[in-house]
């Protein structure tokens, strides 16, 4: 496996705007989610959303496979506790092969050289094999809500940093789910 993770520019935001597309267009299909009853899922992503997140400072880590794009996730800090993921992607063809873990993992290194105490990410609260996945890499189940404006659940998954045993986020974090889903 010839692959590495880096930070993206706005130059990327074509293919990463495409890859998470594609790597979430199962995930679409398989929970019913369409432009209409879900816009902001990522399966709707495009260029604009890319370019908007890193003008606010949010930061890109892609990795590629022989010099292509293959996966992503975002990242941002959102206060001096909490970092959030977003957005990881993998493309389909990719998957089961450690790539996902890799983009966390440099998103958890990330975290902690900055300080943080807690890294999260929402979820959608049916999607057992995901939760399990987060579980396996150390992530915490936290608290479930519905929004409004999404047809489905979503669940918080939280890493504490530095801690031996897992805790959830503070309760904010739940609430920063919201502000994305608007």
């Amino acid at each position: 496996m010839s692959s590495r993770i880096r930070i993206c520019t706005k130059e990327d935001s074509r293919v990463l705007a495409e890859t998470i597309r594609k790597s979430f267009r199962d995930i679409a299909e398989r929970f019913g989610l369409t432009q209409e009853n879900a816009p902001r899922h990522p399966s709707n992503c495009t260029m604009d959303w890319i370019r908007k997140d890193m003008e606010r400072g949010v930061t890109y880590f892609a990795i590629e496979n022989k010099n292509h794009i293959i996966g992503c996730v975002a990242f941002e800090r959102a206060n001096s506790e909490v970092c959030y993921l977003e957005r990881l992607a993998v493309l389909p063809g990719y998957r089961r092969r450690g790539f996902g873990k890799a983009l966390v993992e440099r998103a958890v290194s990330e975290a902690k050289h900055l300080g943080v105490n807690y890294v999260s990410i929402g979820i959608i609260a049916e999607h057992t094999e995901l939760k399990d996945w987060y579980k396996r890499l150390g992530f915490v189940e936290g608290e479930s809500k519905e929004f409004p404006l999404l047809p489905f659940c979503v669940t918080v998954m939280s890493y504490e940093i530095g801690k031996s045993c897992q805790q959830c986020a503070p309760p904010d974090v739940v609430e920063r789910v919201s502000d994305l889903c608007r």
